[in-house]
């Protein structure tokens, strides 16, 4: 258990609403350590310039160590090369570039594969895309509340160009199959494009040997600042890719007509970058490879196993998604019977309990899931099985403040 590494986070030493705070909204954004937020004053502090511009002192310093954060970041995902990983706002921005790029390359007739439980950052994009090429947009369903695997490998087709998929479900919390995924697309020909944004944070990610073509995710949800995340690309992929934004910083030469674009990775980088946003990325990833993915992941995995049954003896809880916990990760979506999620939500908060309740941005999910909204407990490192008590217990107290007693 990393019960101890819960004092790295001043902010989760509060009370809220006279109760301790127990935070459950880490599929939102992850609360972030000590350790971080000292990089960034000492970056703010010490070498606050712009990169690549200057010759004095502080800009070669503020430069270096963006730089670094970017291979920081190629390691920590296994990429071939920094050229490799772009900096960007977000996993949204990301997967929007990518997008733009298949407006290039989709013509009328070609398919676009997604699934049910995206994110609307995996939607928008590929509906607009598709909108303006006249290509066909296509959903996976899902079977047992994971991605049907019968359904992609039917859809899939010499039609298909692009297929964009969550790695993890940012609402029901289940693992796709991304390595065997990835060996179906290519067979067709089409590009990989993974939304990693609740994966990236919780388990390794090795992006050779998931063999995909881009993947995207945000250094907010990894113990990272807001506004800052990643773009991996294979190099020959980014290499054909136009820039999104043009402007200073992203070009070679300019002339009256005309210009050109740097090399990799900074051609995608117009304007002055978050760079401190990079610097407190890689502070992230320092303090998670100190602690270890595999650990990161086995923790959850014993709180989700400890509160599992806890939840489903509550009368009239009901969870969504798979219930094979081996193939599902520390999000958990639920609604209690006849109450909506959103006074459910507000009650826990009472008791110092901060969850998410909503269509967590996924309505084509919760159509297909027939429900409005739910609430939804999410888990990391700093949360323990004191926590998961503290939610069970807010849940029964809920339950009997609205219902009567159980």
């Amino acid at each position: 258990m990393l019960e101890e590494c819960k004092s790295d986070f001043p902010i989760l030493d509060q009370i809220v609403n006279d109760e301790p705070l127990v935070y459950l909204d880490n599929a939102a954004t992850t609360q972030k350590p000590q350790q971080v937020l000292d990089v960034l004053a000492d970056y703010y502090q010490k070498d606050n310039a712009n990169v690549h511009r200057g010759v004095h002192t502080l800009s070669e310093r503020s430069t270096a160590r963006y730089e670094a954060a970017r291979q920081t970041v190629a390691d920590f995902i296994r990429a071939k090369s920094s050229k490799e990983i772009l900096f960007t706002r977000g996993t949204t921005t990301g997967l929007n570039w990518v997008a733009q790029f298949a407006r290039d390359l989709l013509q009328a007739d070609d398919e676009v594969i997604i699934s049910v439980q995206e994110h609307h950052s995996n939607i928008i994009p590929w509906q607009q895309a598709c909108q303006k090429t006249g290509a066909k947009l296509r959903y996976v369903t899902l079977k047992n509340g994971e991605l049907d695997m019968d359904v992609l490998k039917e859809v899939l087709s010499e039609k298909t160009k692009f297929v964009s998929l969550a790695h993890i479900s940012n609402v029901l919390g289940s693992v796709a199959p991304i390595k065997e995924i990835a060996e179906l697309v290519h067979a067709v020909g089409a590009y990989l494009v993974v939304d990693g944004a609740q994966s990236t944070p919780h388990m390794v990610i090795d992006v050779q040997d998931l063999d995909v073509d881009f993947f995207a995710f945000s250094g907010h949800k990894m113990l990272g600042p807001t506004g800052i995340g990643v773009l991996y690309g294979k190099q020959e992929l980014l290499e054909l890719m136009s820039p999104v934004e043009f402007g200073g910083e992203m070009i070679e030469f300019v002339y009256e007509q005309y210009a050109t674009w740097k090399e990799l990775p900074w051609k995608f980088e117009a304007g002055t970058p978050n760079i401190a946003g990079a610097v407190g990325l890689a502070a992230a990833i320092d303090y998670l490879n100190d602690i270890g993915m595999e650990h990161v992941q086995q923790h959850e995995e014993e709180l989700i196993a400890y509160i599992w049954p806890k939840l489903q003896a509550i009368p009239g809880l009901t969870i969504y998604g798979s219930q094979d916990l081996s193939k599902r990760t520390g999000v958990i979506a639920f609604n209690l019977d006849n109450l909506h999620p959103h006074d459910v939500a507000t009650a826990l908060d009472y008791e110092g309990v901060a969850v998410r309740a909503g269509h967590h941005c996924a309505q084509p999910l919760l159509r297909y899931l027939q429900v409005p909204a739910t609430v939804r407990a999410s888990f990391y490192i700093y949360n323990t099985k004191a926590d998961c008590d503290k939610l069970v217990e807010a849940i029964i107290k809920t339950k009997e403040f609205f219902n009567g007693p159980i």
